[in-house]
């Protein structure tokens, strides 16, 4: 059974978002993601200041099985992409809830909690596919 942290919500494509104290919000894959991607050997993000929307497609992680779209679990603006991902994308299927992070946003509003699975709604799914 892949980790499903708590302090996260979850997109059904299997993207996380954390909120910190500042209002920022991390996101990345989940550890199911990015254990079904396999062997990544590409990321695409996008750069400081680019707008993100609401489960649409911020970027594309490729693997040696296939290349597979990123959505954004929330809208807001790019205030920082992880660099270290485009040297080496390791840290996603290593450490994807951690060192594996890909965009820091600043939300357009606070609405976006209640567009998203909690980790019980999430684990659910999991365990339903």
């Amino acid at each position: 059974m892949s980790e499903v942290p708590v302090d996260r919500f979850y997109l059904s494509s299997h993207e996380w978002a954390q909120e910190s104290d500042d209002g920022i919000v991390t996101i990345g894959i989940t550890e199911f993601a990015a254990s079904e991607l396999g062997e990544l050997v590409y990321i695409e993000l996008p750069n400081e200041g680019d707008d993100v929307h609401f489960e649409k497609q911020f970027g594309e992680i490729e693997s040696v099985k296939a290349v597979s779209a990123l959505n954004s679990p929330i809208s807001g603006q790019v205030v920082e992409a992880n660099a270290t991902l485009l040297e080496s994308q390791e840290p996603i299927t290593d450490s994807p809830f951690e060192d594996g992070w890909m965009l820091k946003i600043q939300p357009s509003d606070d609405s976006w909690k209640s567009q998203l699975m909690n980790s019980q709604d999430y684990e659910s799914q999991l365990n339903n596919s």
